[in-house]
């Protein structure tokens, strides 16, 4: 059960790790861009994105996270519960749920707009700032899931 809660930590922290990327740097350099290439560039990286990698990254932690939830709830206390609970449920909610929720459907509009459309700038900006913030949360908690994770690992 440990491996499998430190798996989770680490996982949590390389997640964190891209999204702490893009609400530090590279939303910022893509909003200076002009807003046709800004967009080009966010809707390019949306379409990479999807790849085994990322996927298991970020999907493959949320399943370690869902285990170590369900484990830490019937092990009889073969690790701390509360960190354990906590790291894997805020990782659950706070990065899948939110990028699902908040993310996706803004990437989704964005996919959906021309670069040089009239309506593209107004878009842009909104997009800048919601998607922005959003990443903001999911950055936060996969940071903090890791965190509690790595505690509940180290206590055993």
């Amino acid at each position: 059960m440990t491996a499998v809660v430190l798996a989770s930590a680490i996982g949590a922290a390389l997640v964190s790790g891209i999204f702490y990327a893009f609400s530090t740097f590279v939303m910022k350099a893509l909003g200076r861009l002009e807003p046709r290439e800004g967009i080009a560039a966010m809707q390019s990286i949306n379409v990479v994105v999807i790849n085994p990698l990322f996927f298991l990254a970020f999907f493959g932690t949320g399943a370690l996270c869902a285990i170590t939830v369900v484990g830490a709830l019937v092990s009889g206390g073969a690790v701390p519960l509360a960190p354990t609970v906590a790291g894997g449920v805020l990782y659950l909610v706070g990065c899948l749920g939110v990028t699902i929720a908040g993310n996706v459907p803004l990437n989704d509009r964005l996919a959906g707009v021309h670069p040089d459309e009239a309506a593209a700038v107004s878009l842009w900006r909104s997009y800048l700032v919601r998607w922005t913030r959003w990443n903001h949360v999911r950055t936060a908690a996969s940071l903090a899931a890791a965190a509690l994770l790595t505690v509940a690992a180290v206590s055993v």
